[in-house]
């Protein structure tokens, strides 16, 4: 029971809750008023009955016994006729008497006042059974329901006298008074509904302006204010939504200004990051791969010039380690900033890359290169080639895959590149959450320069990457 209760609060406030406060309001004062209103006629309805029921009976109580009195001489001589006379009288001088009839003690009507014919059975609806008392009952009758008084006549020794008094005029008095009451409460119902129309305005309006301005914030417009509406819980609420949202646009754009350091420093880092890789994968190619050469073509000389077999196998060694070095040296060199990508640009780059990866790790590699055949900007190039950089990387040591799809193109006004691969995959929520630093290399390289970069993949079903960086039209 208590929870079917608790059940039934839940819908109702559910329900309630969805309303609007206008509707509210307004029900409120329509439902009061109406409810004051049949709480009135209701009330009225009893006293008024109660009143004219109690007036009624008796003015009947007081026509019948004068009846009883006056017919009590025209019994006792037998005057039938001063007898009927008197019962019309009786009738005629009271409009809300609907009949008047005398009856002998043994219950046979002496006169009536009923013009077509007694009516069957209304003796025996109502016999007096003492003789110096009245008696009085409300009967259904076909002009309505009526007050039937009897009041015996001479102590009931000649008879009883009977009249039948409407209850018409109480139920007019009654309808007057309802109509009264409904009109009065039309009229306050007209009164009251536009004056809660109102109020519900005065009270919505602020809350509805709230309303939007709060939209507007949830959108990152700091700059919207609510007027102060009147000094009360509504202006104080006002003024306190002011001062919030001038607060948060003050952190916003403290925000904004720590994300433009942000993003001024990142972009000098990576710039000074690859000026640094330029410089020392240049001193590489221009001073270590020489010095590796001439240290190969010397210990060529020796091996071929020197007579001592010991010798010559010894030089034939550090020949090889230095070959074998000067190739590491090379490929150094190319991961830290490929010649290609300055002299031939970002086509020739990502293929020599492929091409070394592909023979490294022996992973097949489709490339598809759209790029209009011009030159992209020196920074978006820079960033799609490390960021394929990174991802074939990670292939490497995390996927595992078999094969791998690189596309990059241009669309319209952006250079977009997809990276897939059909290796084990991982949870992204958790990479997210571990905050891995390549992932998050590349992340930052898109968004620096005002593109995007998406990572979707699945467990045991492989791993896409779409990236999409702008390039205005005039770009090369």
């Amino acid at each position: 029971m208590q929870a079917r209760w608790k059940r039934f609060l839940a819908r109702f406030w559910e329900v309630a809750g969805g309303v609007p406060i206008r509707t509210k309001i307004l029900g409120i004062v329509l439902g009061g008023t109406i409810f004051l209103s049949a709480s009135v006629i209701y009330q009225l309805w009893q006293a008024v009955t109660r009143t004219m029921q109690q007036e009624l009976e008796a003015r009947g109580i007081s026509i019948a016994r004068d009846l009883a009195a006056r017919a009590t001489d025209p019994i006792l001589v037998n005057d039938l006729y001063s007898l009927h006379q008197l019962v019309v009288d009786t009738r005629l001088n009271n409009p809300d008497i609907i009949y008047a009839f005398i009856v002998t003690p043994e219950g046979e009507v002496l006169v009536h006042s009923f013009q077509g014919g007694f009516p069957a059975g209304l003796v025996e609806m109502n016999t007096a059974q003492a003789e110096d008392h009245h008696r009085t009952v409300l009967l259904r009758t076909n002009q309505g329901l009526v007050w039937d008084v009897a009041v015996p006549v001479f102590g009931g020794m000649a008879g009883m006298a009977r009249v039948g008094i409407s209850i018409q005029r109480a139920e007019r008095v009654f309808l007057g008074i309802t109509s009264q009451v409904i009109l009065t409460t039309l009229v306050v119902l007209g009164i009251s509904l536009p004056s809660a129309a109102f109020l519900t305005f005065i009270l919505t309006r602020p809350i509805l302006e709230l309303v939007e301005a709060t939209r507007s914030v949830t959108q990152g417009d700091f700059t919207r204010r609510v007027r102060r509406w009147a000094d009360d819980e509504i202006g104080d609420l006002a003024d306190a939504f002011n001062a919030m949202t001038a607060e948060l646009g003050h952190m916003d754009e403290l925000r904004r200004e720590r994300e433009q350091l942000r993003r001024l420093l990142l972009e000098k880092v990576i710039a000074t990051q690859e000026d640094e890789r330029r410089r020392i994968a240049r001193e590489l190619h221009d001073s270590t791969s020489q010095n590796l050469t001439s240290l190969m073509v010397g210990l060529r000389m020796l091996e071929t010039t020197c007579d001592d077999s010991r010798i010559r196998s010894q030089a034939r060694e550090l020949r090889a380690v230095a070959a074998q070095t000067l190739e590491e040296v090379h490929e150094i060199s190319m991961r830290l900033r490929p010649r290609l990508l300055d002299d031939l640009g970002l086509s020739a780059a990502l293929e020599r890359l492929v091409q070394e990866w592909q023979a490294r790790h022996q992973v097949a590699v489709d490339l598809l290169i759209h790029t209009g055949g011009g030159r992209l900007p020196d920074e978006v190039e820079t960033a799609i080639y490390r960021i394929v950089q990174e991802s074939l990387t990670n292939i490497a040591r995390y996927a595992e895959a078999q094969s791998v799809s690189i596309l990059v193109e241009r669309r319209g006004n952006a250079i977009v590149a997809v990276i897939e691969d059909d290796g084990r995959g991982f949870d992204l929520d958790l990479i997210k959450k571990e905050r891995h630093l390549g992932l998050a290399g590349m992340q930052e390289r898109a968004e620096l320069l005002g593109g995007t970069l998406t990572i979707e993949s699945t467990p045991s079903k492989g791993t896409s990457i779409f990236v999409s960086i702008p390039v205005t039209e005039d770009s090369p």
